[in-house]
């Protein structure tokens, strides 16, 4: 399969997951290139970013901005740097609306915080976005985040089935989404672990379904699939990732049947033109 297919998945899945988690806060332009890792390629700078951003700032919020990052260096309790760490995250997101910075700052207060509930948050917060992210460097880069944060707050509660599933859909539809089949069998075994124990655990199941599709065992991906939807018959996620496995497949009929149910349930134009082009594709 072609990197590029791969990253998107497919159009329809894409419009499938803007559709349901869209983005935090809206994106602005690219104003920084991306570093190289070792392996050759491009690696995402959170550091780097935000420092390219503040030069598209007014006077008045490089001074604000400057503020809080002072407090963070000078603060010498964590509750300090909690407050300031998150003080910055809302700057970002309230004054800026530029994710990134909002979410790395999340983080920052998140992991010295040390709550499970916080820990929680701000994993989420990257595992949402990621869903949505088409920029392989900042992809790896969310789903690195989130894994970090994930682990931390299993750590604090290591029977908490939620939080293994978050873990598991990091490698699935991090790395695993851009061809890192290591990572796909990650998020996997982490999704067994919970499904093996209760297997009507739905959000399990509707992950291990789409690392199935991901990995292209098409096969797995319909029969969990297609557990879901008959325990959550409106789950439009579920039944969009099914249409797009029996269409892989080769099961026309089946994928079109599927694809017109997504388009009912979504009732959205952009997706049902996307559904439409689709189905065209497959006649």
């Amino acid at each position: 399969m072609k990197k590029q297919l791969i990253l998107v998945i497919s159009g329809l899945i894409l419009v499938t997951l803007l559709f349901y988690f869209g983005r935090t806060v809206a994106p602005k332009s690219k104003s920084s290139t991306p570093a190289v890792n070792s392996a050759g390629k491009q690696a995402f700078n959170i550091s780097g970013f935000i420092e390219a951003e503040k030069k598209r700032l007014t006077p008045s919020q490089v001074l604000a901005v400057a503020k809080l990052e002072n407090s963070v260096i000078r603060g010498d309790v964590s509750e300090q740097q909690v407050k300031a760490n998150g003080q910055l995250a809302e700057f970002w997101k309230d004054s800026v609306r530029l994710f990134e910075p909002y979410a790395y700052y999340m983080a920052e207060a998140a992991k010295l915080d040390k709550s499970e509930k916080n820990l929680t948050f701000a994993a989420q917060l990257f595992l949402d976005n990621l869903r949505s992210e088409q920029d392989e460097a900042k992809l790896n880069w969310k789903a690195e985040q989130a894994i970090a944060l994930f682990e931390k707050a299993i750590e604090l509660n290591p029977g908490n089935d939620d939080l293994k599933v978050g873990l598991g859909s990091c490698y699935i539809l991090g790395k695993g989404r851009v061809g890192g089949t290591e990572e796909t069998m990650k998020g996997i075994q982490q999704l067994l672990s919970v499904a093996r124990k209760d297997s009507n655990n739905m959000k399990a199941q509707l992950m291990l379904g789409v690392g199935g599709y991901i990995s292209g065992q098409y096969d797995k991906a319909v029969e969990r699939l297609l557990k879901v939807v008959k325990a959550q018959p409106d789950n439009l996620e579920a039944i969009a990732f099914l249409a797009d496995a029996y269409a892989a497949k080769g099961n026309r009929d089946e994928a079109i049947k599927w694809y017109q149910i997504s388009k009912r349930l979504a009732n959205d134009p952009h997706y049902s033109k996307e559904v439409d082009e689709r189905i065209k594709s497959l006649r």
